[in-house]
């Protein structure tokens, strides 16, 4: 983040700042779930802001502070979207669609990141129009340059050393894990490496290699130690894999015990609705439930619903998953929604009225870069255009798996 500051002009530039900060946060989101980005980077943002005066001293510097905290927990959603390692909303999705079709190809690391990144770079760009329009008003620039010492930073910059191997190692095994994500499989034209293997492995074996890894290569910093050992491993959180589970048993019960037929027949009206109208709707109603309830929680409720309502109607059944599991992510308005919200609500720097002020803008547009890009962009990654009657007929007619 340092960095980020030192690249900003001379004298300092807000708005070039706060895309810094974004595009660090959503770059790290789309690597990690979005939540445990946005505790990463917040006290990096925050640890700049303890370098301005307090709020009430300068509105122009508060201004400028709430924009930061908006932009962290905003974009670690938004970078969260393009990939299916980013959010356990994209991870549950994916699961149903396996589990529902079987015989279908399976949705792949590539497959979402074709449609998803560029989905995320649009909502991000709106993002951040909006940041700089609500939070750098004319004159922030010289309100921060005051605080903001360069010379201290590239000093503390310094102090930081060159990078150790340990951490050398752990970026070559992350970048190389990142690469193999992306070309296991990608076009019928390229069908990548993992036809090498007749199709028996997936982004799960390419992760579970380089994360063994962890446990063989030595840190560098005491005999013996690895970059990884158990005791550390047993810190992880894998309470989100049990979440993510639980999601999937949840899924199942309302498809098994005849359920999802009785509450998708609430959603009977998208039956009439124009075949444009069906993906903006569906966000809007996945976008509207996830401020009250949590984001996989909608995509576990929702999504299987919408299963049901596009065998009923003939339809691609992602042309309505994937609105429903994106709108789930729009949990822009309420820190309550998802636990991102609620890491920069405690900072003490943002209120309700800022994240609704900043947050409903951002989830109408939302809204509709999905409806330009669902039935375009979409129907060329996933198919969409091509209807199904029932589960064994279909068949997907552009392979991107």
């Amino acid at each position: 983040m340092q960095v980020t500051i030192l690249f900003c002009g001379d004298p300092l530039n807000p708005p070039l700042l706060l895309l810094g900060i974004c595009g660090t946060t959503a770059f790290v989101s789309m690597w990690m779930h979005n939540i445990a980005a946005a505790v990463i980077m917040m006290p990096v943002a925050t640890g700049i802001l303890q370098n301005l005066p307090a709020s009430g001293q300068s509105d122009k510097v508060s201004k400028f502070s709430k924009g930061v905290v908006l932009g962290v927990i905003y974009s670690a959603a938004i970078g969260g979207m393009s990939t299916l390692t980013g959010t356990g909303v994209n991870l549950i999705l994916v699961g149903m669609w396996k589990s529902y079709f079987p015989e279908a190809t399976p949705i792949s690391f590539a497959t979402w990141f074709f449609f998803g990144f560029p989905l995320a770079v649009l909502i991000f760009i709106v993002l951040w129009m909006i940041l700089c329009l609500f939070y750098c008003s004319k004159g922030t620039a010289n309100a921060l340059s005051s605080y903001l010492d360069k010379a201290q930073l590239k000093r503390e910059l310094q102090m930081l050393g060159p990078m150790a191997f340990a951490e050398k190692m752990v970026l070559i095994v992350f970048g190389i894990l990142i690469v193999l994500w992306m070309t296991r499989s990608i076009t019928d034209d390229f069908p990548g490496w993992g036809t090498l293997f007749d199709g028996r492995v997936g982004d799960g074996t390419a992760s579970i290699m380089m994360a063994t890894l962890l446990f063989i290569i030595p840190s560098g910093k005491q005999k013996g130690e690895k970059l990884m050992d158990w005791n550390k491993c047993k810190k992880l959180p894998w309470n989100i894999i049990l979440l993510l589970g639980a999601g999937f048993a949840i899924a199942d019960g309302v498809k098994t015990t005849g359920l999802a037929e009785v509450l998708s027949a609430g959603l009977d009206f998208l039956e009439k609705a124009p075949y444009l109208a069906i993906a903006p709707a569906v966000c809007l109603i996945s976008a509207i439930v996830t401020e009250f309830t949590s984001n996989n929680a909608t995509t576990t409720l929702v999504v299987p619903l919408l299963i049901q309502v596009a065998q009923t109607m003939h339809v691609h059944p992602l042309f309505l998953m994937v609105p429903g599991a994106i709108g789930a992510q729009f949990s822009f308005l309420l820190p309550t929604s998802t636990p991102s919200n609620i890491v920069g609500f405690t900072t003490g720097h943002i209120d309700v009225q800022d994240m609704i002020k900043t947050g409903l803008p951002l989830k109408i547009a939302g809204v509709a870069i999905l409806t330009i890009l669902m039935p375009t962009l979409g129907a060329l990654v996933f198919g969409t255009n091509n209807p199904i009657q029932n589960k064994a007929s279909f068949n997907l007619p552009l392979q991107l798996t």
